[in-house]
């Protein structure tokens, strides 16, 4: 996530189809009202801040919202560097000084951010990232969606969807780049 604006999206009070459907896979109960819930303004301000924390490229900042222990998860992705679990406070600062260190930061195509929706401790964001990878010079494009949740202020809850293949592509030398093996 390279980009700084955010396009707000007005949240929905509509009544939930189904409490059970929409509630976290956490094994806990939903705290909010089942029937409707109302979007959270620290959510909101949390979620906010975090973006201009990410535009900004500071990861102690950026860390400093995270709760102690994380629910993170970008898909598995063995080629990637900065792609592991990610469970703790430093690990998302970790995450986001090698993101750092691994990409060269470019404009994507379309917004960088499309939408952000929250609905109670709930938020998704949508939107464009591109980036080119210092390694291999290569650049990457991708679509991505983010569900984070946020409880007493702090992010608990951080899930990357994004185009795991352009990543890794951007990420893998050519075979032209690689060193010749020796002894054949």
């Amino acid at each position: 996530m390279t980009g700084t604006h955010a396009h707000h999206t007005p949240a929905t009070t509509a009544p939930r189809r189904s409490p059970v459907a929409d509630a976290p896979k956490t094994g806990r109960a939903p705290t909010a009202d089942p029937v409707t819930t109302a979007p959270a303004p620290e959510a909101r301000a949390v979620v906010e801040e975090f973006l201009s924390r990410v535009g900004a490229g500071d990861p102690e900042r950026i860390a400093a919202l995270f709760a102690e222990q994380v629910d993170w998860m970008i898909a598995d992705n063995p080629v990637v560097p900065w792609v592991r679990p990610r469970p703790t406070r430093a690990d998302v600062a970790a995450h986001f000084r090698e993101l750092a260190a691994g990409v060269e930061p470019m404009a994507p195509r379309g917004r960088p951010l499309e939408a952000l929706v929250v609905e109670g401790d709930e938020a998704v964001v949508t939107g464009n990232l591109a980036g080119r990878v210092r390694a291999t010079g290569k650049e990457f494009v991708s679509h991505f969606a983010l569900r984070l949740t946020v409880e007493r202020g702090l992010v608990v809850r951080y899930h990357l969807y994004e185009d795991g293949v352009a990543v890794a592509a951007a990420c893998t030398p050519d075979e032209a780049d690689r060193a010749p093996e020796s002894g054949a």
